[in-house]
């Protein structure tokens, strides 16, 4: 393994993840960073950057490609996502709501709902997706893509700080 970079020195989790991503193998470091994001193009390339000297500069660094992802990169990387799917202890009348909204918004944009609740609580949760699929399905196509790109790319930094340093 190579030396650790100064700033990666230290017990904490987030450093210890991050040194083990700065030391794998290119192909193991892209299929995390698939698990994160679906573009090829954006994982190579987060990748290909390494080694990263803080959570923070690979955040900013994955963020940047997130930024650049071309047409096709996007809609790579959406049709790699799935919608998610309410808890199971959620009510029947919930569940069928929920299920019909995402149904909705795959056939007007044809790819699943992403947002990012990220900070949201459990029990606000199901409310803030349908809430935003409703808000959402009014949007132009164009104006979904850009919507849809920026969730993306905040689930991208939820995922990889995940992968990282655990929920």
């Amino acid at each position: 393994m190579p030396p650790a970079i100064p700033a990666q020195q230290g017990g904490t989790r987030h450093l210890t993840g991050l040194v083990r991503f700065n030391a794998a193998p290119p192909a193991s470091a892209e299929e995390l960073l698939l698990a994160c994001c679906g573009s090829r193009r954006w994982a190579e390339r987060v990748a290909a950057h390494r080694p990263y000297p803080t959570l923070d500069a690979l955040l900013a660094a994955a963020d940047e490609a997130g930024y650049d992802l071309s047409g096709p990169d996007l809609g790579e990387a959406l049709a790699r996502e799935t919608a998610a799917l309410p808890h199971p202890d959620a009510p029947p009348a919930a569940r069928t709501a929920l299920g019909a909204a995402l149904a909705a918004y795959e056939a007007r944009f044809g790819h699943a709902f992403v947002i990012s609740l990220d900070g949201v609580p459990a029990g606000e949760r199901l409310d803030r997706v349908l809430a935003g699929i409703r808000s959402r399905l009014g949007n132009e196509r164009e104006e979904e893509r850009v919507v849809a790109a920026e969730e993306l790319r905040r689930l991208a930094r939820t995922r990889l700080t995940r992968a990282l340093i655990g929920p």
